[in-house]
């Protein structure tokens, strides 16, 4: 039995996740993508009361799910999400000018729930 027994290592290459919201859409970051799984599909989950947003990795065949992360030829890891329907969304959710700032917003991993956390209203200006 070694001393290191039950130690894990930690990936330097992951870095903190987080949310961007720009007028041009939401952009995860490769810490979502990766503290995630890669996952090829998610459901975005609004609480309105909490002004929350939440990342949960299912399967294609799961309703109302999205694709997420697709590997591309360039090594890009980001995946962004661009409607129309829910920049205003969270436009009416926050009451954020995005033709104005930008916005990020930290993620907390929730392992237990293979999801991700975005508070919204504890988000930064970008600009």
């Amino acid at each position: 039995m070694s001393l290191l027994d039950g130690f894990s290592t930690f990936n330097f290459d992951e870095g903190a996740p987080y949310v961007s919201v720009t007028k041009n859409g939401l952009t995860f970051n490769k810490g979502v993508i990766m503290k995630l799984g890669y996952p090829s599909h998610a459901l975005l989950l609004i609480n309105n009361d909490t002004k929350q947003l939440a990342i949960k990795v299912c399967d294609e065949s799961t309703p109302n799910s999205a694709p997420f992360y697709k590997s591309n030829g360039k090594g890009i890891l980001s995946v962004r999400w661009n409607s129309k329907d829910l920049l205003q969304t969270i436009k009416n959710l926050t009451g954020w000018d995005l033709e104005m700032e930008s916005y990020r917003a930290a993620g907390t991993l929730l392992r237990e729930e293979n999801a991700m956390l975005f508070d919204l209203s504890r988000a930064t200006p970008m600009n």
